[in-house]
């Protein structure tokens, strides 16, 4: 039995297909927004400040395992729905907050560590959608792109330890846009110009201090066509520290737009 933490995003959706066809049993604690997982006969819809009902819904099933996929939005604290063991841990989980979305999951990890649950890799089931070192484009990147990927990666590194970005938009050596609370729609929005098409890269790594069994930073169709509406080149993500969702479909995307998909 494993417990599925799921998040918004379509990535859970791929992990569970995969779930179903191994005929692995699980549950699944949902987190995401719109309570898409509703329908679902071993779904239970809990807030995270509830800790308490989810232990006791872990240990109940006799789950000693889980798994988190999909964004889970930083909480509203003062409207959240608290159990005596939300209580007791809210104090750490706010403390983490400040620090970034990642710390906070971490803390999770840590509480859930500590009442003998142990957290999978998010792609223990579905290791297909993540890339190896590579270009898998027609297009590759061109000493101007290079340089471009270099101080992007550069900026990542320099950023805070627990800062949330995980992408950066650098163009002709200049960052453009650093991936700020809104996630990376609201930054290639930004990142828009009308001078430039076909030029500057979009690179996204993981966070600083980020537990890799979470939180991968994910790619799909969705990105390349706003990289390629924001007139961007080209996309790079770290080696096997990413979801690739898609991916055919976005390496028949770039190439017919002339764009690249680099793998560092």
């Amino acid at each position: 039995m494993i417990g599925l933490i799921f998040g918004d995003t379509d990535f859970p959706n791929k992990i569970l297909n995969t779930i179903k066809k191994k005929k692995i049993n699980y549950l699944i604690i949902d987190l995401s927004k719109s309570k898409r997982f509703k329908k679902e006969s071993k779904s239970y819809s809990v807030s995270i400040g509830q800790f308490g009902k989810i232990v006791n819904i872990l240990k109940e099933n006799s789950c000693k395992r889980v798994l988190f996929a999909g964004k889970v939005n930083k909480p509203n604290f003062s409207k959240l729905k608290l159990d005596f063991k939300g209580i007791y841990y809210i104090p750490r989980i706010i403390k983490a907050s400040k620090l970034g979305d990642a710390a906070i999951l971490k803390e999770i990890i840590k509480i859930l560590d500590q009442n003998n649950i142990k957290t999978e890799n998010s792609l223990k089931f579905n290791p297909e959608l993540t890339l190896k070192k590579g270009n898998y484009s027609k297009i590759k990147p061109n000493n101007t792109d290079q340089l471009d990927i270099k101080k992007a990666i550069k900026t990542l590194n320099n950023l805070k330890e627990y800062n949330y970005s995980q992408a950066v938009v650098v163009r002709n050596k200049k960052v453009i846009s650093i991936e700020g609370k809104g996630g990376t729609n609201k930054m290639l929005e930004k990142s828009k110009s009308k001078k430039f098409r076909n030029h500057g890269v979009l690179v996204k790594f993981p966070k600083k201090k980020q537990d890799l069994r979470v939180d991968l930073p994910t790619i799909g169709l969705k990105t390349l066509k706003q990289s390629k509406t924001a007139g961007l080149k080209g996309i790079v993500v770290k080696d096997k520290q990413h979801v690739f969702l898609d991916k055919n479909k976005c390496i028949s995307f770039a190439n017919k737009n002339k764009m690249f998909i680099s793998v560092k």
